[in-house]
C-alpha cells in the first residue's frame, strides 16, 4: 500500500473537490489509501457534521460514500494500467443505506470495493463503520471525468 493518498495523484488542477480536493481549504479532506485490492480510509466527523445530538448528519456520509468510492474506482483503474498519475473519475451513480445511526464523535472506517465494471464505468462498493458496527453501506458508480468538465 501506498502512504500516498489516491486523492494526491490527481492533477493539480483536478484536486478542488468539497469531499476530497487538497485545494479546497474548507473541504472534508478524505484520503483513501489503495492497498491493491480495497480502498481504506479514516475520517473523524467534526462538530459541525451534526444531525441530532450525538449523530451524523447523512449527507455528509454520502459525501464520504462518493468521494472514496470514486477514489477507489481511479486508483483501481490506475493499478490495472500501470499509471502512476491518476485519471480523473467523477460520480455516474451515488446508492446509499443507513442501516444504523452514525454516532458523532467516533473515527469512522471506510472501505471500498470494485465490485464490477460496465464498460468504461466502475462500480464501488462503500461500507461505513463506526465503534465495530456497519453503520452505512453504499454503492457509487464512478466513470471517466468526460473531458467537457476540464478547464484550460
Amino acid at each position: 500500500m501506498t502512504d500516498i493518498p489516491v486523492q494526491h495523484r490527481y492533477a493539480e488542477e483536478l484536486s478542488h473537490c468539497y469531499g476530497c480536493g487538497k485545494n479546497n481549504e474548507k473541504g472534508l479532506h478524505i484520503q483513501t489509501l489503495w492497498n491493491g485490492e480495497q480502498g481504506l480510509a479514516r475520517f473523524t466527523p467534526r462538530p459541525e457534521h451534526i444531525a441530532l445530538p450525538g449523530y451524523v448528519y447523512g449527507g455528509m456520509l454520502a459525501s464520504l460514500v462518493d468521494c472514496h468510492g470514486v477514489a477507489t474506482a481511479a486508483a483501481a483503474a490506475a493499478s490495472e494500467a500501470d499509471e502512476e498519475q491518476l485519471a480523473r473519475y467523477v460520480t455516474a451513480s451515488l446508492h446509499v443505506d443507513f442501516l444504523r445511526p452514525t454516532p458523532l464523535g467516533p473515527e469512522l472506517e471506510l472501505k471500498a470495493t470494485v465490485k464490477e465494471r460496465r464498460g468504461r464505468k466502475i462500480v464501488v462498493e462503500v461500507e461505513i463503520w463506526a465503534l465495530d458496527q456497519l453503520r452505512v453501506r453504499g454503492e457509487v458508480v464512478a466513470a471517466p471525468m468526460p473531458q467537457t468538465m476540464a478547464r484550460d
